[in-house]
């Protein structure tokens, strides 16, 4: 009976691998190898041109495949136009780079009409804004096909930078994300900037009695206060990483470790102990038998995370313009 009941529990592990692994196995690199052999070279090539321009579109393009994956699968939802659309939502407020998504969708349809999905198109730029920033590389698994809806109403279960632990880990749990995802991703904020708005309670009101938060180290509140006086301009940039908000690099770690980050849900990382685990690794406070690398675990969560809920085969469609349905 212990055997029978053993063995029901191995086949039911299998079955539940096998499941989160189905979406992603739907994908493959080099998809478009054969249909549209220059696809990624283009969408490089998009991306590095503005980039040149504007090096502060990076971090911005990471940030929309991230918030298209958790509305509804990475099915390029949030580049839908319209009043009630995905990207009206509260949560999106202040996404960019729409238009590198446009311009390599028609340069893609100029040379291989209707083949690339504008879905494939948010995995590739946020592969290639990471390396931009001096990131790691990986074979983006491709083969999406785009959705056809996109409703704010549907972009309720987005972190928030006021979201603890609990809330985060429910919100990456309901994607098939755990908590090595959820630190692994969050350290995309690396680079990056965010606006005095979203943090400026923690310098001023944080408790009823209108102290700071405790967890900010003194030195970073009094920089923090400093960039962002009270009641002064909401929407003034403040880097997300204060040591290299160019670079991708692991210092992002570090800073939640010793204190020093912006946001409060990044801060909250370090007040968990699975999260703070993580980080810790990360960050080079503790090491495990081989060390746990951020340059090699990055690509593997963000293969993951751009398998969610994916659309494939005769799902959804190939749009002609990204921003709207065909």
């Amino acid at each position: 009976m212990e055997r029978i009941m053993w063995w029901g529990c191995v086949m039911m592990f299998i079955t539940l691998m096998m499941m989160s692994l189905r979406a992603e196995g739907q994908l493959k690199a080099g998809f478009y190898s054969s249909s549209c052999p220059s696809a990624e070279a283009i969408v490089r090539s998009t991306v590095e041109s503005h980039f040149n321009r504007d090096p502060t579109v990076a971090p911005s393009l990471l940030r929309l495949h991230f918030h298209d994956c958790f509305v509804q699968g990475c099915d390029g939802s949030i580049l839908i136009s319209g009043s009630s659309a995905e990207k009206n939502a509260l949560a999106n407020t202040g996404l960019r780079g729409f238009e590198v998504i446009d311009d390599a969708k028609s340069q893609l349809e100029a040379s291989c009409s209707a083949v690339v999905s504008c879905a494939d198109i948010l995995a590739l730029v946020a592969h290639d804004a990471v390396v931009l920033t001096g990131g790691p590389s990986w074979s983006v698994p491709t083969g999406r096909r785009d959705g056809t809806v996109s409703l704010s109403s549907q972009a309720s279960n987005l972190p928030s930078p006021l979201d603890p632990v609990s809330v985060q880990r429910q919100k990456f749990s309901a994607k098939g994300l755990d908590d090595h995802d959820l630190v692994t991703l969050l350290g995309a904020h690396t680079i990056g900037q965010t606006d005095c708005r979203f943090f400026s309670y923690r310098l001023y009101n944080f408790t009823t009695a209108g102290n700071s938060d405790p967890t900010i180290n003194q030195a970073f509140l009094g920089q923090l206060q400093a960039l962002c006086p009270k009641n002064g301009d909401g929407l003034r940039k403040v880097p997300l990483d204060r040591d290299s908000a160019a670079k991708f690099d692991v210092s992002f770690f570090k800073n939640v470790r010793d204190g020093n980050v912006v946001l409060e849900s990044d801060q909250r990382l370090w007040g968990d102990s699975a999260t703070r685990g993580v980080v810790q690794k990360y960050a080079g406070t503790v090491r495990g038998l081989f060390g746990l690398r951020f340059e090699f675990e990055f690509p593997k969560a963000m293969i993951k995370m751009s398998s969610i809920e994916v659309k494939t085969g005769s799902q959804g469609e190939i749009r002609k313009v990204c921003s709207k349905f065909n």
